[in-house]
């Protein structure tokens, strides 16, 4: 038969009364029968006790557990530590006696608190790994299993991952907090680091929390092991970004003689073609061939070497372009392939020279950078080196080049001269090895350069040195100005031109006419004392001849300005006689421009005579002068003098005049 439900749960609710009953038995009773005590914690009161007189209270002895008990006074006290993770829980038993010899027992149930006192253990705290280079990224370095802790107070573990080596930071991690298993998080590269050390912490409490919490550490040392990762690469090279996983290289160049045939290895440039494997600890072998441009198989490459050797001599200026494809031995996917230039070139017989073995300049303290250096004695001229060469003519090569060894304060410029490279601060002594070098032929010479650095002194305008920098403003400026000049000019002209109505070549012809009218004469005139009258009336008879064939309009009569007369009067009169025929000239032709019709020209030279027209001149060759005319002529004169000879030819005027008058005396008595 069942037992009810209703009973059983009366008999659960009785039994801590009966058990706090049975605790009390008259003459003995305790204060607690359940107490609770804190793990490892001694000595420690449990409970205290209550004994009446007559009575006696002991532990009972038969219990193993008496023995962590003992009774001191009306205390019930513990002396032996307990630790939790041994004995949860006590059972102690007291035996109370009366005055009779009679016996109870009193049981006391003493639970044990658990304490945080234990620390989480490791089962390995020393872990090593050998990790490949090529590793994929997410794959499990150490497992859970070789990595989780214990915590004797079962308590929640919880992990963190440091690392303790500069640089190796994110490559490893945890999958979890409470998870330890390490994985690749970041792919791994061995140029940058090839081992690092990892610290797992262990915790049984939270990083955050205030309680006192115990940790424990494992070390796992970490060591990267090479890949075969990368192809090989051409020496020498240069690291991209500083990045030691990535190095570039450059071309080689190399030269050889037209129609020469060579049997040594060709000497290139940087060096001669050599390739590495980059991932030095598997360092697989390198083998080289020729991939491309290898015209008619002149060239041919070494497998094992590399060296660059002929087949046949080169009859074509043509330069060649080859491939060289570097391959490693064990793995044909992993190659690189270098550009080698050949240049083909003509013989070079003599290889180049300095004529001088040392040069000497000076340069002054505190000059800008890319001052000239001037030749030492010569401020004003700027030290050039110049390297010979007997296989050009004149010995001048033009594919030589300069540069300077053992100095970084001065340069040399393509054309030999030498420039400062920075400001140069203090004074002193440097000597510096020049170089010459045929970029061709390759061939070298050099010098020695000796520059005096020499305090700034005062030097006067003349002495003043100028850098390259200076010369180019100043070039520009007087460019810039002389082009203004020019428009300026240019905008002058036709202003002038606008201005004026006139073109410039009436304007020169202008200025020619007084040029001619200041100082020349006729040339046909040539004086005689006592001319021949019969001759001078046949010459008369002929040019009467002439004029009557051909008519000459007449020309009305010039009339100057009076306040020019006097002018024109001290000048000579073979002076007047030009001056008036082109001023003629010139009023004629600005008539003919406002009237835009032609007008009547009469000239000046007439062989009949007007004795009406009061105030006309006409002027006449003295060839042509009838000596019986009583008229007054202009005779153009043939007088070369300079003018400096200014008293000469005004002697010579005044007896012309003197021998006109007497020539109309003798006419007038004819």
């Amino acid at each position: 038969m069942a037992t009810p439900h209703w009973l059983l749960l009366s008999v659960l609710f009785l039994l801590p009364l009966l058990a706090q009953v049975s605790a009390q038995e008259p003459g003995c009773s305790v204060s607690n029968s359940k107490p609770s005590v804190p793990e490892n914690a001694c000595p420690y009161v449990v409970t205290t006790i209550h004994v009446e007189p007559g009575f006696t209270l002991t532990i009972d002895p038969n219990f193993p557990d008496g023995q962590f008990f003992t009774i001191e006074g009306s205390e019930l006290q513990l002396t032996k530590c307990v630790d939790y993770e041994e004995d949860p829980a006590l059972l102690v038993y007291l035996t109370c006696k009366d005055p009779a010899g009679q016996s109870d027992s009193l049981e006391i149930l003493v639970t044990i608190l658990n304490e945080n006192d234990n620390s989480p253990v490791f089962a390995q705290p020393n872990l090593s790994r050998d990790v490949p280079e090529d590793t994929k990224v997410d794959t499990a370095i150490v497992t859970r299993e070789e990595l989780s802790a214990t915590d004797a107070d079962l308590d929640t573990i919880y992990y963190e991952l440091t690392t303790t080596v500069q640089d190796t930071d994110g490559y490893f991690a945890i999958r979890g907090i409470n998870n330890p298993e390490i994985y690749l998080q970041k792919a791994l590269d061995y140029d940058k680091f090839n081992s690092t050390t990892l610290l797992l912490y262990a915790r049984d409490r939270p990083v955050t929390s205030p309680d006192h919490t115990n940790t424990a550490t494992a070390t796992i040392t970490i060591v990267i092991k090479q890949s075969d990762t990368r192809a090989p690469w051409f020496l020498p090279c240069n690291h991209l970004h500083n990045d030691t996983s990535v190095c570039i290289s450059s071309p080689y160049s190399g030269r050889v003689n037209i129609s020469e045939m060579s049997t040594d290895p060709l000497l290139l440039e940087p060096g001669p073609i050599y390739a590495v494997d980059p991932d030095y600890t598997i360092s697989d072998k390198i083998v080289y061939s020729i991939v491309g441009g290898n015209t008619d198989e002149v060239f041919s490459v070494g497998a094992d070497t590399g060296n660059l050797t002929m087949n046949k001599i080169v009859t074509s200026p043509d330069p060649f372009l080859l491939q060289v494809m570097a391959t490693q031995i064990s793995n044909i996917r992993k190659y690189s392939v270098a550009i080698v230039e050949i240049k083909v070139i003509n013989k070079s017989d003599y290889p180049p020279y300095f004529e001088k073995g040392v040069y000497n300049g000076t340069v002054f303290v505190g000059l800008p950078q890319r001052s000239f250096v001037y030749q030492a004695g010569d401020p004003s001229t700027p030290l050039v080196i110049a390297a010979m060469d007997n296989d050009f003519p004149g010995k001048v090569n033009p594919n030589i080049e300069y540069y300077l060894k053992n100095s970084t304060d001065f340069i040399a410029t393509r054309d030999g001269l030498i420039l400062t490279n920075r400001v140069l601060e203090s004074p002193g002594t440097v000597t510096i090895q020049a170089v010459g070098k045929d970029v061709l032929s390759l061939q070298e010479a050099s010098t020695i350069i000796v520059v005096e650095v020499i305090l700034a002194t005062a030097v006067t305008p003349s002495d003043k040195m100028y850098s390259a920098q200076n010369m180019a403003v100043l070039g520009g400026t007087l460019a810039a100005l002389l082009l203004v000049a020019l428009v300026f000019l240019g905008v002058l002209l036709w202003k002038s031109s606008r201005w004026y109505g006139k073109p410039v070549k009436y304007l020169v012809k202008k200025k020619l006419s007084k040029e001619i009218s200041g100082g020349h004469q006729n040339k046909y005139y040539q004086e005689d004392e006592q001319p021949d009258v019969s001759t001078k009336q046949c010459e008369t008879s002929e040019t009467s001849s002439v004029q009557a064939e051909t008519p000459v309009p007449e020309q009305p009569a010039l009339s100057l300005p009076s306040s020019s007369a006097e002018e024109m009067e001290s000048l000579p009169k073979g002076s007047i006689a030009s001056t008036v025929i082109f001023d003629q000239e010139e009023k004629e032709e600005e008539k003919e421009e406002e009237a835009g019709q032609e007008k009547e020209v009469k000239s000046i030279l007439k062989t009949d005579r007007h004795v009406a027209d009061d105030g006309y001149k006409a002027v006449w060759f003295k060839t042509d002068v009838d000596p019986e005319a009583g008229e007054r002529v202009e005779v153009i004169e043939n007088n070369a003098a300079d003018d400096d000879g200014g008293d000469e030819s005004d002697q010579d005027l005044q007896k012309n005049e003197e021998e006109e008058e007497e020539g109309s005396d003798t006419g007038g008595h004819h």
